[in-house]
């Protein structure tokens, strides 16, 4: 009897123990192949105490730059009921935002969170989505400041741009502004694949254009190389949106880093495993841009880098 009263008791501790520990799963949602900034977001998990595969689980989905495998691979997350997604470009949010109001979404990037529709404001989003904006439409005219101090007597420059891509109509609206206040004259050409950047480039150049200005674009995005050689086989200035294309090749590029933005949305998701409420929690702001020149490029088509515009970089590659 005393054998019999003592088993379930025993046995209490027994069965709580073997009681498995539910570890977070969070959805990574990106239109691109498989990229260095992705490692720049498990770092930040990492130094938060996360490590993936022992206290947290990382679904990732790559759509490798097929933009209809982006909604396929949202709502698949979603079927997997994963805590929060991870999206690392307005395509990706938007397909998010379409195929959950409940889920947590975390914006890696986003250039104009507002006027996509994806928060009601910075301070106050208002929904199930916050993150970081990367400022990107506002800094397009930059990029075209920087052109102008670059290419000598600029006048007439070749915009690549993808009317589908959120963002990009802000982003065309500041380039234009600027275009205005520069006197210069800007034609534009739609690249969705990279056969038509292809013929942008060569277009570009035999409409005489003195430089090319690349917008965000999530299928282009997966080709810096090939971008790169493009600019340097038609004799073409480029200034790009991100450091990597002119790691690959590229003349020129300024812009956030996107490593720090990475890096900085591991605490969006540390926030909200924690209690946080996105419609709570403010989107921020990058904090670090870089500006990357490559003088080998340079050499390559034909074009000196003035002294005062190589003293404002923050990387030359020589």
């Amino acid at each position: 009897m005393i054998f019999a009263l003592c088993f379930p008791l025993c046995a209490c501790p027994f069965t709580q123990a073997q009681q498995p520990v539910k570890i977070p799963r969070i959805g990574y949602l990106s239109a691109t192949r498989p990229q260095p900034r992705d490692e720049a977001f498990r770092q930040g998990l990492r130094e938060l105490g996360y490590v993936e595969g022992e206290n947290i689980a990382i679904e990732w989905r790559f759509a490798e730059g097929k933009l209809d495998q982006v909604p396929r691979n949202a709502r698949e997350l979603v079927r997997l009921k994963v805590d929060i997604i991870v999206t690392t470009g307005p395509a990706d949010t938007r397909a998010a935002k379409e195929a959950t109001s409940e889920i947590p979404i975390v914006m890696a990037q986003d250039s104009d969170p507002v006027g996509d529709g994806f928060v009601v404001s910075l301070a106050r989003p208002g929904g199930n989505i916050t993150g970081l904006s990367n400022l990107a439409s506002e800094i397009s005219g930059k990029r075209l400041e920087l052109l102008k101090e670059t290419v000598p007597k600029l006048s007439h420059v070749a915009v690549l741009r993808n009317l589908n891509e959120p963002g990009n109509a802000q982003a065309l609206t500041e380039t234009q502004l600027a275009a205005q206040s520069f006197g210069i004259i800007l034609q534009y050409f739609d690249v969705k694949n990279l056969k038509d950047a292809e013929n942008a480039f060569r277009q570009a150049r035999k409409e005489r254009n003195q430089a090319v200005l690349m917008l965000a674009n999530a299928v282009v995005s997966n080709y810096p190389a090939e971008i790169a050689k493009l600019a340097v086989k038609n004799r073409v200035p480029a200034i790009h949106i991100r450091r990597d294309f002119v790691e690959s090749g590229g003349l020129m590029s300024y812009g956030p880093s996107l490593l720090d933005l990475w890096h900085r949305a591991a605490t969006y998701v540390d926030k909200i495993l924690k209690g946080a409420k996105p419609a709570d929690l403010p989107v921020e702001q990058p904090t670090k841009f870089e500006f990357v020149i490559n003088l080998k490029t340079a050499k390559q088509i034909g074009l000196t880098i003035p002294p005062n515009v190589l003293a404002r970089a923050d990387r030359v590659i020589r």
